[in-house]
């Protein structure tokens, strides 16, 4: 099945950086789950409040700049938590970011894990560019 992104995660991408857009682009071409951008730029305000909840470590988040967006998985149309689900979306969107050759990181990789999370590499990506 081919998956389109919904006018909510375009609104949502609209802000942040174009080649963290086309990974995402991409991603949903060739994902075998369904998938929401649930978060792309963020202000600081928001993060302050993730913050005060546990939700995120760090104030200096990817999300400030626009190199970063949170992902979900989405399974009869609702978000989904099950961290397996995160596993399968996360190949193909580091599929997707081979494809189009944008080096990213995910959070579910991180010691702190943060499955929806997927941001554009800070040694590629200072926050210049």
């Amino acid at each position: 099945m081919t998956y389109v992104l919904g006018a909510t995660s375009l609104a949502r991408l609209q802000h942040v950086h174009p080649d963290l857009q086309k990974v995402v682009k991409r991603a949903i071409q060739i994902t075998p789950i369904d998938f929401t951008v649930l978060e792309g730029l963020r202000t600081k305000e928001r993060q302050k409040e993730l913050f005060a909840k546990g939700a995120t470590k760090t104030m200096n988040s990817r999300h400030l700049t626009g190199h970063a967006v949170d992902l979900a998985p989405v399974i009869d149309g609702k978000v989904s938590w099950d961290w397996p689900l995160y596993h399968r979306l996360a190949a193909a969107v580091k599929e997707a970011a081979k494809d189009v050759g944008v080096p990213i990181t995910w959070g579910g990789d991180w010691r702190f894990k943060d499955g929806p999370h997927w941001e554009l590499c800070w040694k590629s990506y200072p926050l210049k560019s």
